[in-house]
């Protein structure tokens, strides 16, 4: 649950914070009511950032490229998640990281990025913003901020999850919203029962 904070830091700081937190040490402070009805965070197309925590850097002995451009990226692996250890203090992205906020950090996802995050044990889907590096273990792909692996259902600690990264074409078209995102349109409704036969919406809940 290491992060990186934009700028050149001495070693001895780099070190320092890619080994001082784990979910054992962290907590979740003290959590708003109602945070597990948090929503989703909501796609927009953002500028990348050039240079700063998108160029290539060093933590503990590894080098790390993030991509320059608006790629597709699609991995499983583990997450985990960061809480009141570092809440408030700068992301990468030079943001306050806030542990009740939908967002994430990734090592090499450009930023800022949107991710759709699964849990595959129990189906559960978040969408995130991407906003700071992190984290550096092995086997690691994403560190939730505790918000979101809440709604994940990933409290207990390191758990498998897919990752799905929303392109800015996804977010323009609105491809990435799930089909059970959109409304069903109402009976009666010409257009929309055939968009419903095609497949195109969801139909009325039974």
């Amino acid at each position: 649950m290491s992060r990186l904070h934009p700028g050149g830091w001495p070693l001895l700081l780099l070190l320092a914070l890619a080994g001082c937190s784990t979910v054992q040490r962290d907590g979740p402070g003290t959590p708003p009511p109602g945070l597990e009805r948090l929503p989703d965070a909501l796609p927009r197309v953002e500028p990348l950032r050039v240079g700063g925590p998108n160029k290539p850097y060093e933590v503990l002995g590894r080098r790390y490229t993030p991509a320059a451009t608006d790629i597709p990226w699609r991995e499983a692996g583990l997450a985990s998640w960061y809480g009141a250890k570092f809440h408030g203090r700068p992301t990468a992205n030079g943001e306050r990281y806030d542990m009740y906020a939908m967002t994430a950090a990734h090592k090499t996802l450009p930023l800022p990025s949107y991710a759709r995050v699964r849990n595959p044990a129990n189906g559960r889907e978040v969408v995130v913003r991407v906003n700071d590096r992190g984290p550096f273990v092995d086997g690691r792909v994403i560190d939730l901020s505790y918000a979101a692996a809440l709604r994940l259902g990933l409290l207990a600690g390191v758990a498998p999850v897919e990752v799905e990264r929303l392109t800015h074409e996804d977010i323009r078209s609105g491809r990435w919203r799930r089909q059970r995102d959109v409304p069903a349109p109402p009976a009666g409704d010409a257009l929309g029962e055939l968009l419903v036969e095609r497949g195109l919406v969801p139909g009325a809940e039974p």
